[in-house]
């Protein structure tokens, strides 16, 4: 029996978009800043990261591929929806994607965003961004944004086995006793004590998904390692307060305190892009090394097959909440499944209100 996927008639990847080419890098940045007053010396500062790698940030690339693999499950399942792919910063632009759906006839797509958790930066933004494209389009589709999957197993389970992998790769003299450092982009403290419809819930939701992550690696090793949720990327003035400790700071703190090796897990990502291969990769491991301390960095879901089905359970599972039915909504760890509609007041914009799609109406 074919999977209904009524009342969607496409499925939408939505992401943060990233520059191809060197002549791309400070105009993506100028696009990703905008509004910020943030002074092209640091544009130019933080462009030095993309210029080490060609002027080119992998996370389109692995757009395509992860729009790609998402197809081809779609159509193994025997569902035949249209797949379209939009970013905020770059191209494809979110406008173009919907002038594209709108002249194809789409009328109502889920949406499927590369960031699994909530914060104003990783949900909310990405709903007015999207609530600004659908304004510029005629005949715009509907757009509803699937939850957030920070406790899917879809996402969840590609981490536990990336992370034990990366310990079989540490020395075996100091696999045992090696420290977990999850790692997460970095936010304004405000921001995240606004997160989701109670606040607190950027850093709340990552705990649970280390400690899931944690616990299912005690079950395969037999003891649990130490643990510890640490931050990378933040990019504001020094006035303002952002969630710590630095990634390299807290490397630092563990080689003073004797720690035998570390796994870096990126679990703030869904694939390498570039706060993983500059900041975790560059500069993480370049600490570790001059550290002594022994360093693995593990995989982020990336295509796994199991990440890509989670697509299709996500579309299917709200394609049913839709139609008025009450599906299963898989769920591992402590936390609740996360809501359809964002609820009024869910991770605001702090520099004033703007439009968003994906809402409960007021």
């Amino acid at each position: 029996m074919t999977p209904d996927v009524s009342p969607y008639d496409a499925l939408l990847l939505v992401s943060f978009g990233g520059p191809e080419a060197p002549d791309d890098v400070l105009p993506f940045l100028e696009n990703v800043t905008r509004g910020r007053d943030i002074p092209r010396e640091r544009l130019e500062e933080v462009g030095e990261h993309y210029f080490r790698f060609g002027g080119r940030s992998p996370i389109n690339e692995q757009n395509r591929a992860l729009l790609a693999a998402i197809r081809e499950d779609l159509a193994g399942a025997g569902i035949a929806l249209p797949v379209y792919w939009g970013n905020r910063n770059w191209d494809p632009y979110l406008t173009d994607s919907l002038r594209r759906m709108a002249e194809d006839g789409v009328t109502r797509a889920a949406c499927f965003v590369t960031s699994a958790y909530s914060s104003y930066s990783g949900c909310r933004q990405y709903r007015e961004d999207l609530a600004a494209a659908v304004a510029e389009v005629d005949g715009a589709p509907r757009l509803d944004r699937l939850r957030h999957y920070f406790n899917h197993p879809g996402f969840v389970e590609p981490v536990v086995d990336a992370t034990l992998a990366a310990l079989a790769d540490l020395p075996e003299d100091v696999r045992d006793a090696a420290r977990l450092v999850f790692v997460t982009h970095s936010i304004p403290d405000r921001m995240n004590e606004t997160s989701g419809p109670d606040g607190g819930a950027y850093v709340r939701q990552h705990r649970a998904a280390m400690a899931e992550v944690t616990e299912r690696v005690r079950l395969e090793t037999g003891h649990r390692p130490g643990h510890d949720l640490v931050y990378c990327s933040r990019s504001g003035p020094p006035s303002v307060p952002w969630l710590e400790p630095d990634v390299n700071d807290h490397l630092r703190q563990l080689a003073q305190e004797g720690a035998p090796g570390v796994v870096i897990v990126p679990i703030g990502f869904v694939s390498d892009h570039m706060e993983v291969v500059y900041d975790l990769d560059t500069e993480a491991l370049a600490t570790a090394a001059e550290l002594g301390l022994p360093a693995v960095r593990a995989a982020t879901p990336g295509v796994d097959p199991r990440f890509v089905a989670m697509v299709r359970d996500l579309l299917l599972e709200r394609a049913a909440a839709e139609r008025g039915e009450q599906p299963d909504r898989v769920t591992v760890g402590r936390l609740p499944a996360a809501h359809d509609r964002c609820p009024l007041g869910c991770c605001p914009n702090l520099r004033g209100e703007r439009p968003a799609v994906g809402g409960v109406p007021a």
